[in-house]
């Protein structure tokens, strides 16, 4: 059963393992911010620097492995087809709006989001990783290493599919950053599978 995220908003959930996660963007150009800790031990937790390390790349898609912290891998992704994902920013955050935007009422963004749907399952803010951000387009030049937020390349329907390797515990946002969604809110939708 598809399940939908409301614009700027998130959830938490069980992923079993062996369980597949679809992240699906129903109308194209949305990012979603997707964190993950071990169900039975939340010190283990999605790690970018791990992933990187052993997959020797900072572009991740169909085929690869995410690694945690303590270099076990929590999930494979087995199916993408927009081929383009973030795994160095970190979540979008009332402070992310205040400082790059110079919003004086800041949105809590995906920080305070998956702070909000993880706090259930005893994961407080601290906690919080480097999120992989499906479906987010951050180009980095090759001279200077400048970074770069351009619009997701994910098109209404594409969508990317993850299997646990562990129990886990996943947070999924609808992430609320202007640049990273060109300058739309939109909703993300799921579905556990199996």
């Amino acid at each position: 059963m598809t399940k939908r995220i409301e614009p700027r908003s998130g959830v938490a959930f069980i992923l079993p393992a062996g369980a597949r996660l679809k992240v699906i963007d129903p109308e194209g150009e949305q990012v979603s911010d997707l964190v993950a800790f071990n169900r039975d031990d939340i010190d283990e937790v999605i790690s970018n620097g791990r992933t990187f390390d052993y997959l020797s790349k900072i572009f991740l898609t169909a085929g690869d492995s995410i690694y945690s912290n303590r270099s076990r891998v929590m999930f494979d992704i087995v199916e993408d087809t927009v081929g383009r994902h973030d795994f160095l920013l970190t979540p979008c955050s009332a402070d992310t709006f205040r400082i790059i935007y110079g919003h004086e009422h800041p949105h809590r963004g995906c920080f305070g989001n998956l702070a909000a749907a993880l706090e259930p399952h005893g994961i407080g803010p601290d906690r919080i990783p480097c999120a992989f951000n499906v479906f987010m387009n951050v180009p980095i030049d090759a001279q200077t290493g400048a970074l770069r937020v351009d619009p997701p390349l994910s098109r209404a329907g594409d969508h990317l599919t993850i299997e646990a390797k562990m129990d886990l515990i996943v947070g999924l946002t609808a992430c609320s950053a202007e640049q990273s969604n060109n300058f739309a809110f939109k909703p993300i939708d799921y579905e556990i599978l199996g």
